[in-house]
């Protein structure tokens, strides 16, 4: 079974406005070195696929900048390879013609042309807020072991995990795997202990007629309009994934996400899975410099930084500069932020180029960091 694979770069952007403002939901750096595109693209590559295409809606500068080519995931290829799909781009023959997408259904419909013209046999959907390392080839074999229409990702809920109703949906599947119902989360109302990941394998043929009935019946909705329609045939499965697994839904989970890997659950489930590493762009930078008098503690530190003074349970990215007396404490610093000396940081999350000078003294909490956005001099 040959499958390709389609990944969503903008539609949860609403969701971190903070660091979605100059760049995509896929371009969102996190964990010292990564994107978030990095885990579903480096799903896909682990377990095979060698066509992706990447659906944009705008502000995707800094996303072509990171994929580039795609040599870093081996996607640079004559036949294949990766594809930004950006709006318009065949709109002489989509029913959204100049109009931007704003859901899945919506962004399928606008990539009808990229879905027919495609080959493989299945295509595997993925979006840019959920970080795993998922073995995709064990999901496509029960795929085609079932002979289903279309396979979800499911997981358990969590019930201290905090959603928008308009991104999660919870699912219930028999003991057969095959998914009965599908109903959109809610936070009084627990229908059913698992929800999707927004992880699915469809088969292209399936997905081409799905898109093109909707797109014919004025539909936006992905699950509402057209999963939830078509269950009772008995063609759409679940299958459920227990491993390490993180969804980016705010800024306050998107610090919380990026301080469980500190953990060594994230280690050994996320970046450390034998076989199947999470590929990156690579950044040839030079060691990072720790002079006289600097404390590290409990954190993930990028190379080419230069620590002067103390860095406790933080992720601290490339080029990132920590001056002398200063005190860094459960924060997140972006790419070549500048630090001065004496700077007290407590739970900060600094967007990349930010400037804090001398004796400055920044704070916020778990559950609300306090946000330092691109370029600012603090």
């Amino acid at each position: 079974m040959t499958v390709a694979g389609l990944i969503f770069a903008n539609i949860h952007d609403a969701c971190l406005p903070e660091l979605t403002a100059r760049r995509t939901m896929a371009s969102v750096p996190f964990g010292c070195r990564y994107r978030l595109i990095d885990f579903p693209l480096s799903n896909m590559v682990n377990s095979g696929i060698s066509k992706v295409g990447v659906i944009a809606h705008d502000n995707y500068q800094s996303l072509m900048d990171h994929i580039g080519t795609g040599k870093d995931w081996d996607l640079a290829r004559r036949s294949g390879g990766i594809k930004i799909l950006p709006p318009f781009i065949t709109s002489y023959t989509s029913t959204t013609a100049q109009r931007l997408y704003t859901t899945r259904l919506e962004a399928l419909i606008g990539v009808t042309n990229f879905i027919s013209k495609s080959t493989e046999d299945c295509i595997v959907l993925s979006d840019c807020d959920t970080i795993c390392n998922i073995n995709l080839s064990d999901v496509i074999a029960q795929h085609e072991r079932t002979g289903a229409d279309i396979t979800i990702v499911t997981r358990e809920f969590e019930p201290s995990e905090k959603f928008r109703p308009e991104d999660v949906y919870s699912v219930s599947s028999d003991s057969n795997n095959v998914i009965t119902d599908i109903s959109a989360y809610n936070a009084n109302e627990y229908r059913s202990s698992e929800i999707s990941t927004n992880i699915m394998v469809i088969n292209r043929i399936y997905l081409l007629g799905l898109v093109n009935d909707a797109a014919s019946r004025g539909y936006i909705d992905f699950y509402r309009d057209v999963l939830s329609k078509i269950l009772q045939r008995g063609t759409v499965y679940a299958y459920h994934y227990k491993g390490f697994f993180l969804k980016i839904t705010s800024l306050e989970s998107y610090f919380a996400s990026s301080m469980k890997l500190l953990g060594e659950d994230a280690r050994t489930g996320l970046t450390s899975v034998e076989g199947r590493p999470i590929h990156t762009k690579v950044r040839n930078s030079a060691p990072t410099l720790y002079k006289e008098g600097s404390k590290v503690a409990n954190s993930y530190i990028a190379d080419g930084c230069e620590i002067e003074g103390v860095v406790e349970n933080s992720i601290i990215f490339r080029g990132v500069k920590v001056g002398k007396g200063a005190v860094v404490r459960n924060s997140i610093l972006l790419q070549d932020t500048f630090v001065g000396d004496n700077v007290q940081l407590n739970c900060v999350v600094a967007d990349k180029d930010v400037v804090i000078k001398d004796g400055r003294n920044l704070s916020g909490h778990t559950t609300m960091p306090f946000f330092v956005s691109k370029g600012t001099i603090v």
